[in-house]
């Protein structure tokens, strides 16, 4: 078990990096202005509120690039407690309601659920491309099924290992369409925050924080 971490784009170095740009160009300025006022005419003196208005907006640029500093701040902050939180279900059973399971050495387990009875129901396996690669009948009792596949296709192939998705298409007889919904369950072996938000690795899959419905020991 462990936890994958990454880096990405880091906005306290761009905050900084736009500071000392911003540094540079009112030392300019300054040295720019200090020679002007030292050959102006004094007969005919510069109007001031022109370099005023400048010396304004180099002002506001400044109390937003620490806004944004401080702002990264707290970002990164949150990360941190965010990785903290998801390493506490290293190891721990979670039932996962995005429709994937991990086909693991020949074997893929989901539950699902029918809001109704139904006198027709559908099993339908895809790939993550979106590709079918199993269908078969569904439980039509109103409840709670398990559905254990093998892995292997239509016609008998077995596939490779990996993440698939099950969903089950159900109605009733008159036709109306009956609410299921599908869940499955798997050990979280790794913590994946190369992405910035913690993905849960689970077997041959992974899954948001937002797709776990339930932690278990």
């Amino acid at each position: 078990m462990s936890i994958v971490t990454g880096i990405g784009t880091n906005p306290g170095a761009a905050a900084s990096s736009a500071s000392a740009k911003l540094s540079s160009n009112f030392e300019t300025f300054l040295t720019l202005l200090t020679t002007q006022l030292k050959n102006q005419d004094p007969t005919a003196p510069m109007d001031s509120n022109q370099f005023t208005q400048q010396l304004v907006q180099f002002s506001q640029v400044e109390q937003q690039i620490e806004t944004n500093t401080n702002l990264a701040s707290l970002i990164a902050q949150g990360a941190s407690m965010t990785a903290a939180y998801a390493t506490s279900y290293l190891g721990k059973v979670v039932s996962v309601t995005n429709g994937l399971a991990s086909l693991d050495e020949g074997e893929a387990n989901w539950t699902y659920t029918l809001d109704a009875a139904a006198s027709e129901a559908t099993l339908t396996v895809t790939d993550l491309q979106g590709k079918v690669v199993f269908t078969g009948p569904a439980g039509k009792t109103a409840g709670t099924h398990d559905f254990a596949w093998d892995g292997k296709d239509n016609n008998g192939n077995a596939l490779p290992g990996g993440a698939y998705r099950l969903t089950v298409t159900a109605a009733a007889a008159d036709g109306a369409r009956v609410n299921t919904s599908v869940a499955s369950a798997g050990l979280v072996g790794q913590i994946d925050m190369t992405g910035g938000a913690p993905r849960f690795v689970i077997g041959n899959m992974t899954a948001g924080l937002g797709e776990i419905a339930a932690v278990g020991n």
